[in-house]
């Protein structure tokens, strides 16, 4: 799949991915082959099983942190989600972040937008415990250059042509609004639209909903030494078989394909080995 390895010699850098805070994905759990296609690229991938404090985050360059949730939350899941993060947390890894540290956090769509909304506002994001639908009604949304909904830079061009993304497509996930020294990479529109359930999966008439336009569900900043990539979809860096007909969903569907090139440039970035600035 991978042309051409950012360590072609392996012992790259390495890549925590947290498992401390109820994560709905995992290492070797829904983010196998997430950990599978960055170790063929010759990072190092470990599971972070520790608070996030000061001295525990010393180690750590590179953290992913997919759909956390707080250890008292049950069904049926309604709203407001209360955060998977302590407050004490959530000051460590902005100061982590602003002396170097890189963070990519995946927030889906609600409860998870809920539960790392109070970290995406400590770097100026504002996530919606919400779900964002396209005019169908339904979750996949497609996101391609042509139409401008991808964006056109560093990021989804790679190293080479051959690393360039055109299009790929996201799972049922969330919009958020971003701070203006952020860059979108997944760009929504008026196509889709922001329902703010008040029980998981609930949908009726009742629920509060606006357009997701000027909305992202993808984007990256540069914070004092360190970067972040924020995505409100994570299935979507996933390969999963979902449901009793066995549907291929995320990165092996057949309208996804270029999902995975687009995970290696956002790691790449993160990793310092693309682009300069956002």
């Amino acid at each position: 799949m991978i042309s051409n390895e950012i360590y072609p010699n392996k012992g790259g850098s390495i890549i925590y991915i947290d498992e401390e805070h109820n994560n709905f994905h995992t290492k070797d759990g829904r983010y196998y082959s997430f950990t599978k296609l960055l170790e063929q690229d010759g990072y190092q991938v470990e599971s972070y099983e520790n608070t996030f404090n000061n001295i525990n985050l010393k180690k750590v360059d590179i953290l992913v942190i997919a759909n956390a949730l707080p250890d008292s939350i049950r069904p049926p899941i309604t709203s407001p989600t209360k955060s998977a993060f302590s407050k004490d947390e959530i000051k460590s890894l902005g100061n982590w972040v602003k002396k170097g540290g890189a963070l990519f956090l995946i927030g889906d769509h609600m409860p998870f937008a809920g539960a790392a909304a109070e970290l995406a506002k400590e770097f100026g994001f504002e996530f919606y415990d919400s779900f964002v639908m396209n005019d169908s009604e339904n979750g996949l949304i497609d996101f391609n250059r042509q139409k401008g909904t991808l964006s056109d830079n560093f990021i989804t061009y790679g190293r080479s042509s051959e690393e360039k993304v055109n299009q790929v497509r996201t799972f049922t996930g969330q919009g958020f609004k971003i701070p203006e020294k952020a860059k979108s990479i997944l760009n929504l529109d008026e196509s889709q639209t922001v329902f703010l359930v008040d029980t998981m999966w609930v949908f009726n008439e009742s629920v509060k909903r606006f357009p997701a336009n000027e909305l992202s569900q993808g984007a990256i900043m540069n914070i004092g030494k360190g970067r972040i990539a924020f995505f409100g979809e994570a299935a979507m860096f996933s390969a999963q078989l979902a449901g009793p007909s066995r549907r291929k969903v995320g990165m092996s569907s057949e309208n996804a394909k270029e999902n995975f090139q687009l995970l290696l440039n956002i790691i790449h970035w993160l990793d310092k080995k693309l682009g300069k600035e956002n």
